[in-house]
C-alpha cells in the first residue's frame, strides 16, 4: 500500500513538472521567437543600408563629410591657379603634364564604375521580387520620361525668348569637323547596343554610329521610248563597327535580366547574390579611399581644361548670349522643377537631400562625366541620405545610363540655336519634331565626357538642319558639358529619392516576408530542439519509474 501510494505521488509529481516544463517551453518559445524577429529585423536594416552618416566623437565631422570641406576650396584653388598660369601660354605637353593628377582620378573612376554598374544592378534585382522591381522599375522610367520632356520644353521656352541666334553666323568661328550620320542608322546603333553579342566585349567596346562608305551600283538602263540612257546610281551604305569604350546600355539591359533571374532562384541562387553582394561592397570600400583624392584631383581636372581654351572671351562675346541661355534653362530645371517635383512627391525637404549630395555635384562638375562620379553618387545617397540599398543599385546605372535630363535640354536648345543663326523658320511640327527627338537621342547619349555633340546629329539631321553647323558651339561646349552632367547627376539623385518614397509600401512588404522567413526557420529549429529534449526527459522518467518498481 505504501509503494502504491509512493508511484501515485510520483506521477502526480510528474504532471506536475510537465505542465510547469510545458509551460516553461511556451515562455522559453516565446522569448527565442522576439529575440529573433529583433535579429531579423537588424539583419534587414543591414541589408537595405538604411546606413546614417558615421558620427565620431564630439569636435570631429563625419567620415563622409570630410571630403567636401577639401573640395570646395580645391575647386576654387583649380580656377584661380588655371587663370593664373594662362598668360604663361604652356604648350599642349606641359598642360598634359599639369593636368596628370587629373587624368588620374578619372581613370581611377572609370576603373570602378564597370564592376559598380554590374554587381550593384545584379544585387538590386536580385534582392526584388518580380512584382516590386516591375513597379519600381515602372515609376522610374515614368520619372524619366516626364522629366526629360520637361527639360526639352524648358530648352525650347528658353531658346524662342531670349534668341540667341539673332546675327550672322559669319563672326562665329567653327571648330573641327562633324561626320554625317542618319538618324535610323543612330537608332539601331542604340538598340544593337542594348544587347552586345559577346559579353565581354561588352565591357571594351560599343556599336557607335556606324561610318558612311559611299559604293557606286551597277549601271541601270532606263528606256525612254526609244532612247536608252543609262543611269549611274550611289547610295550611301553604313558599316557596322565598334569603338573604344563600356558598352552600357547593353550591360544595364544584361545585368538586370541576370538579377531577376538570380532572385528567382531563391536558395539555389543564394551564392551568386551573395558574391555580387561582397563584390559591390568592396568596390564600395575603394570609392571610399578614392574620395579622399577627388578634391586634388578635380582641381587638376579643372585647371587643366581652363587652360587648353584657347580663348576664354568667346564664352562671353560671340557664343555669350547661347551660353547664357543654356545656364538659364539648365538652372530652372535643376533648381525648380527637380526640387518642386521632389517635394511634390515625398512632402519631404529637397534642400536638406541635395546638400547630402553636395560631392556628387561638385564631382560631376568636374569630371563631366556622370558615369564617372557613378561611385561617388551612390556614397552620398546610401551614406549621407540613407537611401534603401535595393532602390541605389537598381535607379542609379539605369539613370546614368539614360536619364539625361541636361543633356536632352542642350540638345533641343543648340538645335534651334542653330536653325536661328542660319535664318531658319521652323514651323510648329519641326518643333515637335525635335524634341520628340532629343528625348530619344539623350537616352542614347553614353555618360562621357561631350557625348551629347555626337547625338545631336541624330536631333540636326531630323529636321534637315546641317549638321556642320555643331562646330559653330563646340567652343563653349567643355563648360556647358560640366553643367549638364551635374543636372544629369542632379536628376538620377532625386529620382531615386522619389522611387524609394513611393516604392516604401514594396520594401516593407519584402522586409516583412524576409524577416517572418527567417523567424520560422528558427521556430522550426527551437521547436525541433524542445522535441529532442522532451523525449530525453521522458526517457530518464520511466527509467526512474521502472528501478523504482
Amino acid at each position: 500500500m505504501g509503494e502504491q501510494s509512493h508511484v501515485n505521488s510520483l506521477f502526480l509529481n510528474e504532471d506536475a513538472a510537465k505542465r510547469l516544463s510545458a509551460e516553461g517551453r511556451v515562455q522559453r518559445l516565446r522569448q527565442a521567437v522576439q529575440k529573433r524577429a529583433a535579429r531579423a529585423k537588424k539583419r534587414m536594416h543591414s541589408i537595405t543600408a538604411d546606413k546614417k552618416p558615421r558620427c565620431r566623437t564630439e569636435g570631429q565631422t563625419t567620415g563622409s563629410h570630410c571630403p567636401i570641406s577639401i573640395l570646395i576650396p580645391c575647386w576654387s584653388t583649380g580656377i584661380i591657379l588655371a587663370f593664373s598660369l594662362r598668360p604663361y601660354q604652356l604648350t599642349y605637353r606641359q598642360i598634359k603634364y599639369f593636368s596628370f593628377p587629373g587624368e588620374l582620378l578619372m581613370r581611377m573612376l572609370q576603373m570602378l564604375v564597370l564592376p559598380l554598374i554590374v554587381s550593384s544592378l545584379i544585387t538590386g534585382m536580385a534582392s526584388l521580387d518580380g512584382r516590386a522591381s516591375g513597379k519600381m522599375g515602372m515609376r522610374a522610367v515614368v520619372y524619366y520620361m516626364v522629366t526629360t520632356i520637361i527639360a526639352v520644353f524648358i530648352g525650347i521656352l528658353m531658346v524662342i525668348i531670349i534668341h540667341p541666334g539673332k546675327g550672322s553666323k559669319d563672326k562665329l568661328h567653327r571648330e573641327g569637323r562633324i561626320e554625317q550620320v542618319q538618324t535610323t542608322d543612330a537608332f539601331m546603333d542604340l538598340v544593337r547596343n542594348m544587347f552586345p553579342p559577346n559579353l565581354v566585349e561588352a565591357c571594351f567596346k560599343q556599336i557607335p554610329v556606324p561610318e558612311n562608305f559611299t559604293g557606286i551600283l551597277e549601271n541601270i538602263t532606263h528606256a525612254l521610248g526609244t532612247v536608252s540612257e543609262v543611269l549611274t546610281f550611289e547610295e550611301v551604305i553604313p558599316i557596322p563597327g565598334s569603338a573604344n569604350g563600356v558598352n552600357a546600355l547593353g550591360l544595364v539591359v544584361f545585368s538586370m535580366c541576370f538579377g531577376l533571374v538570380i532572385g528567382s532562384m531563391k536558395q539555389k541562387g543564394r551564392a551568386l547574390r551573395e558574391f555580387f553582394n561582397c563584390l559591390n561592397e568592396a568596390i564600395m570600400r575603394l570609392v571610399a579611399i578614392i574620395i579622399w583624392y577627388a578634391p586634388v584631383g578635380i582641381m587638376f581636372l579643372i585647371a587643366g581644361k581652363i587652360l587648353e581654351m584657347d580663348d576664354l572671351a568667346v564664352m562671353g562675346g560671340q557664343l555669350g548670349m547661347y551660353t547664357l541661355t543654356v545656364i538659364v534653362g539648365l538652372l530652372i530645371h535643376a533648381l525648380c522643377i527637380l526640387p518642386l517635383l521632389y517635394f511634390i512627391v515625398t512632402h519631404r525637404n529637397p534642400w536638406v537631400f541635395i546638400a547630402g549630395l553636395l560631392q556628387a555635384l561638385i564631382t560631376a562638375l568636374g569630371t563631366s562625366s556622370s558615369s564617372a562620379t557613378l561611385p561617388i553618387t551612390f556614397r552620398c545617397l546610401e551614406e549621407n541620405n540613407g537611401v534603401d540599398r535595393r532602390i541605389t543599385r537598381f535607379v542609379l546605372p539605369v539613370g546614368a545610363t539614360i536619364n539625361m535630363d541636361g543633356t536632352a535640354l542642350y540638345e533641343a536648345l543648340a538645335a534651334i540655336f542653330i536653325a536661328q543663326v542660319n535664318n531658319y523658320e521652323l514651323d510648329f511640327g519641326q518643333i515637335i519634331t525635335i524634341s520628340i527627338t532629343a528625348t530619344a537621342a539623350s537616352i542614347g547619349a553614353a555618360g562621357i565626357p561631350q557625348a551629347g555633340l555626337v547625338t545631336m546629329v541624330i536631333v540636326l539631321t531630323s529636321v534637315g538642319l546641317p549638321t556642320e553647323d555643331i562646330t559653330l558651339i563646340i567652343a563653349v561646349d567643355w563648360f556647358l558639358d560640366r553643367l549638364r552632367t551635374t543636372t544629369n547627376v542632379l536628376g538620377d539623385s532625386l529620382g531615386a529619392g522619389i522611387v524609394e518614397h513611393l516604392s516604401r509600401h514594396e520594401l516593407d512588404a519584402q522586409d516583412c516576408e524576409l524577416g517572418n522567413s527567417v523567424i520560422e526557420e528558427k521556430e522550426q529549429s527551437t521547436l525541433q530542439d524542445h522535441r529532442i529534449t522532451e523525449s530525453s526527459r521522458l526517457e530518464g522518467t520511466l527509467k526512474i519509474i521502472q528501478s523504482n518498481r
